[in-house]
């Protein structure tokens, strides 16, 4: 649905929680509506947290997921296995019509950067992130497995929680 109201941020933040924040507070006061915004990536451990809230820039600002993949690859070439963990992160932020946050929520999904890309599913990064205590990466999940253990499932759930007893309470 086209609401006709469009507004640009700068994701100047220096976390993801800044950038949610900022995103849902821009849009509301541009647009007078509830608005619920996100900002994820990936953190690296051996890298710094990097790409971090760079994640979608991490390799230029033109490149693809394929070029921010191989970057990942290239500087991790020489960081054994066990130093390769990583976790995706993603926050989200919802503001009332005046601008105000009603609502913050963190979650994180925990596993490890693989050695070469695997699996069709997914984007960004899924090929490279292994999850959980086996060998699979998030590109070789079935959806519904996926959105139960993501980090962007775990906020979603999180937000309609509190976006439902909003309804409830008559959107005060």
């Amino acid at each position: 649905m086209d609401l006709g109201c469009q507004c640009e941020v700068d994701e100047t933040g220096a976390t993801f929680a800044e950038n949610a924040h900022l995103k849902a507070v821009a849009y509301a006061m541009t647009c007078r509506r509830w608005t619920l915004a996100d900002d994820s990536g990936l953190e690296i451990d051996a890298l710094g947290g990097a790409p971090g809230v760079r994640s979608s820039r991490f390799a230029g600002p033109a490149a693809t997921d394929d070029d921010r993949n191989a970057r990942v690859l290239e500087l991790l070439a020489e960081i054994p296995d066990e130093r390769r963990t990583a976790r995706y992160r993603c926050a989200v932020a919802i503001a009332d019509p005046t601008g105000g946050i009603t609502f913050e929520y963190e979650a994180t999904v925990e596993g490890v950067i693989g050695r070469a890309p695997r699996g069709d599913g997914g984007f960004g990064y899924d090929p490279l992130f292994i999850v959980g205590p086996g060998d699979t990466t998030m590109a070789e999940l079935p959806g519904v497995a996926k959105d139960v253990i993501s980090h962007r499932g775990q906020v979603g759930r999180a937000a309609r929680v509190f976006l439902e007893q909003v309804l409830l309470d008559g959107g005060t």
